[in-house]
């Protein structure tokens, strides 16, 4: 295809790189003549479904490829006039964090857990500017303060994990600048953070990016962040780029039918206005006969503390209120969405409400109060109310084959025999769209939307009339994210089911529920109908909420 060139000399430029990998049945091609040029002061996104290629292209630029799995086969990659792919692994870690540095996704797994902030960050600065330990602490410092860190002497001392997912990551950015590389390669480098996080993150690579003057490589699934951020686009698919340009040119007439389904597939926040409920995705499907009048779960004044009393020689550790008088109902065929940033008590209410955390309050399922109820007593509770967690790999015993897994609370409730467990399991499998025969394959043989559809499998095995889904979708791309997303809306028209469906996305609540409640710091802020809270939010927060979501048109992007 024809390249993108403008007249600017290229700061980095990548032509026809191809990478294979090595399998049992021999090396097979992952990237196929992949070629762009980067230019100074410019912000290139890398668009794509997982498994297109966009991570294995940044660590094919720095040399970080596997190599009992991964290598380069052919193909250039020049960081001005240098060739980088002939050079040795000494010459390479002074360009690593030198003239290139890299962001990644998760900062948590990226950080040393038992190595104090500062000591990584002086470590960087040390490596490649070779300063004396007092000037390298000077200039963490400032990088933390560039990155509106607050408290950065403290910061210093301190670890990874008593930083916030959002802090961690400005950590990242600190330490990926502090050598003023020429390019900034940022992988998913928002995808775990919450929406609002995700806003100050965007915002502070923009300032950095004009005051440090770094041309940056963003890769993302994520369009809105494409239209916010990019000035130019490459699309990839299955290890091509099949088309790049100018990021207006692209949102307005896309070329490629791969590139109009990602547009697509964006949920943009107010798309359902003036609407009371979520779309019909099965018009043909003959929907559930649903009982009004009783609710599936009700929540009063439920309460969660964390913390330990001293005991004997122990201290324990103080008690914090994770959630707060929080109250709701939801019927059958109902989804209540439950949003709000990380640490507002989503995820301990969605644990709480299934009796899998100690709580204080009244919980009833089914007209039941499993306050206070034992293991024993919380089994029978267990075939009316499941739980879709967000990580559907984590979620999946990697020992265990998927039929397995399905047939699994099955066979703990005694519900059938060997032959009707296949036959269940079967037909589970067709209903969320997969093959009978993926039964006999293990989790590591799907993709993270195919496994996510085998967990939902394993909720419905039961036949449960409430699901609470907590960041059900947040780990998958957008496409397959609104095929997930259809998926349960189907299910929910065609079974009845009751939703609690948990997330900080705010157009996916948009389009998911009947009901929103929006929770910071433990307590519920504001709740009501979808029409109300997102046609006429009362509170500043859900005001701020909304706001934070980046929008996938490139004529709205946001100005620092």
């Amino acid at each position: 295809m024809k390249l993108y060139t403008t007249a600017s000399t290229p700061v980095l430029s990548i032509r026809d790189l191809c990478v294979d990998a090595r399998t049992p049945e021999g090396r097979r091609r992952v990237l196929q003549d992949v070629s762009f040029d980067l230019n100074p002061g410019e912000t290139l996104c890398i668009a794509g479904e997982s498994g297109s290629g966009k991570s294995v292209t940044s660590l094919s630029i720095m040399q970080l490829l596997p190599k009992a799995s991964l290598q380069i086969a052919s193909g250039s990659i020049k960081l001005g006039d240098r060739e980088l792919t002939n050079l040795s692994n000494h010459a390479m870690r002074s360009v690593r964090g030198g003239d290139i540095a890299m962001v990644f996704q998760e900062p948590m797994t990226s950080l040393n857990p038992v190595i104090s902030i500062g000591t990584q960050l002086t470590e960087a600065i040390r490596e490649h500017q070779g300063t004396e330990a007092g000037k390298a602490e000077a200039i963490a410092l400032q990088m933390l303060d560039a990155v509106h860190i607050t408290e950065p002497i403290r910061r210093l001392t301190q670890y990874p994990h008593e930083l916030s997912g959002g802090m961690r990551q400005r950590v990242m950015i600190a330490m990926a600048l502090s050598c003023r590389p020429k390019v900034l390669l940022a992988d998913e480098p928002t995808t775990a953070l919450d929406v609002t996080v995700q806003a100050q993150i965007l915002k502070l690579m923009r300032e950095l990016k004009r005051e440090f003057g770094a041309s940056i490589i963003l890769i993302t699934h994520d369009m809105g962040v494409v239209a916010e951020m990019a000035d130019r686009v490459a699309i990839m698919q299955n290890g091509r780029i099949i088309e790049q340009g100018s990021t207006l040119a692209l949102f307005e007439r896309p070329k490629e039918l791969y590139t109009r389904q990602l547009l697509a597939a964006v949920p943009r926040l107010g798309a359902h206005a003036g609407t009371d409920g979520p779309p019909r995705v099965s018009p043909q499907a003959k929907p559930a006969d649903v009982p009004a009048p009783s609710p599936v779960l009700v929540v009063r004044d439920l309460n969660v503390t964390y913390g330990s009393p001293a005991r004997w020689l122990f201290k324990g550790n103080p008690s914090v209120s994770a959630v707060a008088d929080v109250s709701f109902e939801l019927r059958s065929g109902e989804t209540l969405g439950l949003v709000g940033e990380s640490g507002s008590g989503k995820s301990t209410t969605g644990k709480a409400v299934l009796g899998l955390i100690p709580f204080t309050g009244a919980v009833m399922i089914g007209g039941q109060n499993i306050a206070g109820l034992g293991a024993r007593q919380m089994q029978p509770i267990r075939r009316t109310a499941q739980m879709i967690f967000q990580d559907p790999y984590a979620s999946l015993d990697p020992r265990m084959a998927v039929g397995a897994a399905i047939a699994e609370p099955l066979i703990i409730h005694g519900l059938a025999d060997k032959g009707e467990r296949d036959d269940r399991v079967a037909e589970l499998l067709r209903r969320v769209g997969l093959l009978p025969d993926a039964a006999s394959r293990y989790p590591h043989e799907f993709s993270g939307g195919q496994r996510q559809r085998i967990c939902i499998a394993r909720a419905l095995a039961l036949e449960p009339k409430l699901i609470v889904a907590d960041e059900s979708v947040a780990a998958l791309d957008v496409s397959v994210r609104a095929r997930v997303l259809d998926l349960m809306l189907e299910l929910q028209e065609t079974m009845g089911l009751a939703y609690l469906f948990i997330s900080h996305d705010m157009a996916v609540i948009e389009r998911m529920s009947h009901n929103v409640a929006v929770m910071r710091s433990g307590r519920i802020l504001e709740m009501g109908t979808r029409r109300e809270v997102f046609e006429n939010p009362k509170d500043e927060y859900t005001r701020a909420l909304m706001a934070a979501v980046p929008i996938p048109d490139p004529r709205d992007r946001q100005l620092v």
